[in-house]
């Protein structure tokens, strides 16, 4: 395992979007993070960039020697440019925060703030941030409702770190982090949904009311402080403190998940057998769209990529899988549609090969009627 030099494939699928798993038709992917820190050291807003430094060297050292996965690429991403950051990023292996150098720095901080990034390659599932909001944060990623796999895989990986390094531990409050809201286990279970049915019929605010009557966060594609794009949302829970992972997991695998599952799929069923012409009318138009657009920002392609979605896995979609419906999320967001290209782009040129790219992908799609 060597962190010299790192670089992934980015032209690949990576395992939160390759499609599949249990109720892969609403539960696009789970993740489970966890937030750690070092004793020894401030947290990250108040480390000093010797601290940071010393941090990061001691966390890459461990890293790369817990046999973590069968190979691990690290990013030091003080020295990463600009361009690969936005791609860890859009394949949410770092937070868009972290991508920048600002996540928990009260000063600002700024792209040249010792920080990395461990990635578990090639599925791309686990991702270890250092200096990020905590001095670790370690995620794993899978594809559909998969939380207690993730929450296996993710034990593992924590203790094999903690084998070389010694946490912050309250044995009253549990793990110590940054965010008093992380404090306790110190653990996030999310899944991304996809819930177009219920947003063409009016029912997100319901989902949204319950999720917060329940303690749940309800956010945008790419986490907190993003917006929904493409009728995706991530729910996660907001409490930490109290509960056991194993509680708060069964809390969502077994008693919240479902039921709003069910009400997506409900609704899917709804429009199919009682407004079948009014929903393949709107796919197919989402169709035309990316088939014949000349120009297409990206709110606009994972909008329209959302109806492609739907249709494929309504059985009204033809000539498009749902990993390449997925992967086409992916490949629309500016870094990933840079990279296909090969050269920068300004924003109208992007506009100019985004469309391209969804007219040679979707070339042969078809909407039954």
């Amino acid at each position: 395992m060597d962190g010299r030099g790192p670089s992934l494939a980015y032209e690949s699928k990576t395992e939160w979007l390759r499609g599949g798993g249990e109720s892969g038709d609403v539960v696009m992917s789970s993740r489970v993070r966890v937030a750690r820190n070092l004793v020894g050291f401030p947290f990250v807003s108040r480390c000093k960039r010797t601290d940071k430094q010393q941090v990061l060297d001691v966390c890459r050292s461990r890293v790369l020697a817990a046999g973590l996965a069968p190979s691990i690429l690290f990013f030091d991403l003080q020295g990463t440019g600009k361009f690969e950051r936005s791609l860890l990023a859009e394949r949410q292996l770092i937070s868009r925060q972290h991508a920048k150098g600002k996540a928990g720095c009260v000063c600002g901080g700024g792209p040249d703030e010792p920080r990395g990034v461990a990635v578990g390659v090639p599925t791309e599932r686990l991702s270890v941030m250092v200096n990020e909001e905590d001095h670790l944060r370690i995620q794993v990623m899978c594809a559909g409702l998969a939380l207690r796999e993730a929450w296996e895989q993710l034990d593992e990986a924590d203790d094999r770190i903690e084998g070389g390094l010694t946490y912050a531990f309250s044995p009253r409050f549990g793990y110590l982090t940054a965010c008093p809201t992380n404090v306790g286990t110190g653990v996030r279970f999310s899944v991304m949904l996809h819930l177009p049915a219920l947003r063409m019929r009016g029912q997100i605010d319901k989902v949204r009311r319950a999720a917060g009557d329940l303690s749940l966060a309800v956010r945008g594609f790419f986490g907190e402080g993003s917006e929904a794009l493409g009728d995706f949302y991530q729910i996660s829970n907001q409490t930490t403190l109290g509960k056991s992972e194993s509680m708060i997991m069964h809390e969502l695998e077994h008693e919240i998940l479902p039921g709003v599952i069910e009400y997506e799929r409900a609704e899917r069923a709804a429009l199919v057998s009682k407004r079948r012409g009014s929903l393949t009318d709107t796919i197919g138009r989402a169709i035309g769209v990316l088939r014949h657009a000349k120009l297409m920002a990206v709110d606009e392609s994972m909008q329209l990529l959302s109806m492609v979605r739907l249709g494929v896995v309504t059985g009204l979609v033809r000539g498009v899988s749902e990993g390449e419906a997925n992967h086409l999320m992916l490949l629309t967001q500016p870094a990933h549609l840079q990279h296909t290209v090969g050269r920068e782009l300004t924003q109208d040129q992007r506009r100019v090969e985004r469309a391209t790219l969804m007219r040679q992908a979707l070339a042969g799609a078809e909407c039954s009627s």
